[in-house]
C-alpha cells in the first residue's frame, strides 16, 4: 500500500534499530479517511474469505480492524489486556508479551463472541516478534473457530514474528513490511509477504 509506505515514510520516527513511532496516524491520532483506506486494503486482500468476524487487540487494532469490519460488513471484537469487572467467566484467554511496552499480558475475550461456526480474521496495527498475533490465533483455535488469516498495518519482517507465523501455516498479509532500521533509515521490502 503505496500511501501507507508514503506516511511511514514521512511521518514515521524511528527510536532505535528495532522500534518505528507510527502514533501521528496509527496507534495514538487516528485520520478516519486514512484508516478507511486501510480497511479497503484488508477487505480487498481477504474478500475471498467467508469472514464472520473480525478480532483484534485493545487498543492499537481496534480502528483498522472496525473500518475493515465495516467495509466486509461482519463485526469487529477487541480482545482486552486487561480484565474488567465486567469480565468475570467464561473467558477465552492467553498470555502475552509486548516487545514495545516490555510487559507481558493476559488478553481475554468472552468466550460468547467467538464460536466454532465463526470464521475469524485478525486485525493488528504492528507485528514484530509476533507474541500478541500468536495469541490471538491461540484464542481462535481454543473457541474452535476457524481462521481466515491475519492482517498487519505494519510488519517489522527484520523480526522473527511474521516468519514464525507464516511457517505453521498462518496467513499474515501486511500491508507495509519494513526490512530495516538501521542508521534511521526506514527500508522496506520489496513486496508484502503472504503465507
Amino acid at each position: 500500500m503505496e500511501a501507507l509506505k508514503q506516511k511511514i515514510r514521512e511521518e514515521g520516527t524511528v527510536l532505535s534499530p528495532s522500534v518505528i513511532k507510527v502514533d501521528s496516524f496509527l496507534n495514538h491520532y487516528i485520520d478516519p479517511s486514512f484508516m478507511q483506506d486501510i480497511g479497503e486494503a484488508f477487505a480487498a486482500k481477504f474478500r475471498d474469505e467467508p469472514v464472520t468476524k473480525i478480532i483484534t487487540l485493545e487498543s492499537s487494532g481496534i480502528a483498522p480492524a472496525t473500518m475493515t469490519g465495516l467495509i466486509l460488513g461482519v463485526p469487529v471484537v477487541f480482545l482486552r489486556k486487561q480484565k474488567s469487572l465486567t469480565m468475570q467467566q467464561e473467558l477465552l484467554t492467553a498470555t502475552v508479551y509486548s516487545y514495545t511496552k516490555q510487559t507481558e499480558n493476559t488478553i481475554s475475550i468472552a468466550q460468547k463472541y467467538l464460536s466454532p461456526s465463526d470464521h475469524v480474521l485478525i486485525i493488528d496495527d504492528l507485528l514484530a516478534n509476533g507474541e500478541a498475533l500468536q495469541g490471538m490465533v491461540d484464542i481462535v483455535h481454543k473457541s474452535g473457530a476457524s481462521l481466515a488469516g491475519s492482517g498487519v498495518v505494519i510488519e517489522k519482517s527484520f523480526q522473527s514474528g511474521g516468519q514464525a507465523l507464516r511457517e505453521k501455516n498462518i496467513r499474515v498479509e501486511a500491508l507495509a513490511s519494513i526490512a530495516s532500521l538501521e542508521n534511521d533509515q526506514i527500508t522496506f521490502t520489496e513486496q508484502e509477504a503472504t503465507k
